[in-house]
């Protein structure tokens, strides 16, 4: 069955016939243009990562189906492993730009806890005395995933933990299409919810297995997280996704990726960077 396949009700199923049909080509290829990083992994690598990421969420901080996991993370290969990790447990993930949290030290990210909170080495000391958060998680996002460069006290640094847990994660049985997955804009949707979403995206986007998508768009919305993660793994297709994007690299990344669609970026005909495709 394909990736696309109409009988995938959650996100968590779209990964798993992504990995079941296409386990070795890249699924996420990651840029962050202030570094020089480039990261790509495969459906099957990504997977790894994932079910690590739900272990370490599960059996080390004592998630259950239900629990709010609050993500205040840029766009990056990791964040999208947060959200499939959380998927794949039952978890409500709750993205936050984490420009929003700047200088609101002692703030709660959200006035309405209790949540885990997992958050960019950039954002730690202004979130790290949330009293909300019931565990605190730090990213550092470098290259293949290092250690925090500073571990406040109270913080768990994620890439220290996480490989120790195991790379298959069992599916939950609570976890229906009807479990809450998503809390983005006042709204929570479930994973049935979200993978319709998803189909409607590649129907409109005319997506498919071909597909390469460039993406330079925010994670703390619906429409982000459709096309940089969701509509890939509904369609079969792959995505780039791009952090501190440099205009002056488009044309050469372009060629280089073999980039079929572009979000993100202002198109030639429109200025709102909504998804076009390369002629």
């Amino acid at each position: 069955m394909s990736a696309h396949d109409p009988g995938a009700a959650t996100p968590a199923e779209l990964l798993r016939r992504r990995v079941a049909d296409d386990p070795s080509n890249p699924l996420v290829t990651f840029y962050d243009d202030a570094t020089g990083e480039r990261v790509e992994l495969s459906a099957r690598t990504f997977d790894n990562w994932v079910a690590k990421t739900a272990n370490f969420l599960v059996d080390g901080l004592g998630a259950e189906p239900g629990t709010r996991v609050v993500l205040v993370l840029p766009p990056h290969w990791q964040t999208a492993v947060w959200l499939l990790a959380c998927w794949s447990a039952g978890l409500v993930a709750e993205p936050v730009d984490p420009a929003e949290v700047k200088g609101r030290s002692g703030e709660p990210v959200k006035p309405s806890g209790p949540y885990i909170l997992a958050a960019a080495q950039e954002v730690l000391d202004d979130v790290v005395d949330d009293a909300e958060a019931e565990e605190v998680v730090g990213l550092s996002l470098h290259a293949l995933g290092g250690p925090l460069a500073d571990c406040p006290p109270g913080v768990t640094d994620y890439a220290d933990e996480v490989r120790s847990y195991g790379d298959r994660f069992d599916p939950v049985p609570e976890v229906t299409p009807e479990t809450p997955a998503l809390s983005v804009t006042n709204a929570t949707l479930g994973g049935g919810e979200l993978v319709a979403a998803a189909r409607a995206a590649v129907e409109k986007w005319e997506l498919d297995a071909r597909d390469r998508l460039l993406v330079d768009m925010p994670f703390a919305t619906l429409d982000g997280l459709l096309i940089a993660l969701l509509a890939p793994l509904a369609s079969g297709a792959s995505v780039i996704i791009q952090r501190n994007f440099d205009k002056a690299t488009l044309d050469r990344r372009l060629t280089v990726e073999h980039v079929t669609v572009v979000a993100g970026p202002p198109g030639p005909n429109d200025a709102s960077g909504h998804p076009y495709r390369l002629a």
